[in-house]
């Protein structure tokens, strides 16, 4: 009994610890750019075909395919996009997203601005996407 215990103690710990850590991951700070349009039809870490009109972003600490809401620290502006491409290593920044979400953040004459990045359930970063884009431009990887 007390080694079944103990394994039920340390499971529940170690479950806790992953979600703490999910969480920490999931709302993270920092700087976000913008792709340069020389990337413009250039395949991205997913193997889809980059594209600045499509709500799309690099993020070298999240999962490929990961929707997140950014949220402009500056001006509280907030955007959905899709992670589906990578920085270089040595990219400090937090996020490079597509010219079309730096425009709905306001951001793209500054080049850069300060951001929170929250990872949310697909469903919400599809229906913001769509919401966003309008549902007859909707990139189709997104329906």
């Amino acid at each position: 009994m007390l080694i079944i215990t103990t394994i039920l103690f340390f499971t529940g710990l170690g479950l806790r610890a992953q979600q703490v850590a999910k969480h920490i991951v999931a709302n993270k700070k920092g700087i976000a750019s913008f792709y340069h349009h020389k990337f413009e039809g250039r395949k991205t870490a997913t193997g889809e075909i980059f594209n600045n009109h499509e709500y799309t972003a690099a993020c070298n600490k999240l999962k490929l395919g990961s929707y997140v809401k950014v949220t402009n620290l500056e001006n509280g502006r907030v955007v959905y996009v899709r992670i589906n491409d990578r920085m270089a290593a040595t990219n400090n920044r937090l996020i490079d997203l597509a010219s079309v979400a730096a425009e709905k953040l306001d951001f793209k004459d500054d080049g850069l601005t300060k951001v929170k990045i929250e990872i949310v359930p697909a469903v919400e970063g599809k229906f913001g996407i769509l919401a966003q884009n309008g549902l007859e431009s909707a990139p189709k990887t997104i329906l």
